[in-house]
């Protein structure tokens, strides 16, 4: 399993040099489409429930679903000023290598 700094590290770069996508509404949508390379979502999301889909479905898809500890954190990574449950990477530019390192 990669370390949480790995992870805002693909977010940072992927961010920079390919195309994310934020929030919960935005992840799913992403799923259900198979656009996604990866999802990232933050374990301190209250209520559970608000994420608890996208597991199933990212298996379902066969998209790389990853956890972090905190939406703050994972919102920064993302470049917002605000906390985010989830994002998801469309384009991973120049962290494709890291990210197939994960599957």
């Amino acid at each position: 399993m990669t370390n949480a700094d790995e992870i805002f590290e693909i977010i940072e770069t992927s961010r920079d040099t390919g195309k994310i996508r934020k929030g919960v509404n935005e992840a799913t949508k992403a799923a259900e489409r198979a656009t996604a390379a990866m999802i990232v979502v933050a374990e301190d999301i209250s209520p559970p429930e608000i994420i608890m889909h996208l597991e199933p479905l990212c298996e379902e898809k066969k998209i790389v679903l990853v956890k972090v500890p905190t939406k703050s954190e994972l919102g920064r990574a993302a470049g917002l000023d605000v906390p985010t449950a989830a994002v998801a990477i469309l384009e991973p530019g120049e962290a494709k290598s890291k990210i197939e390192s994960l599957k």
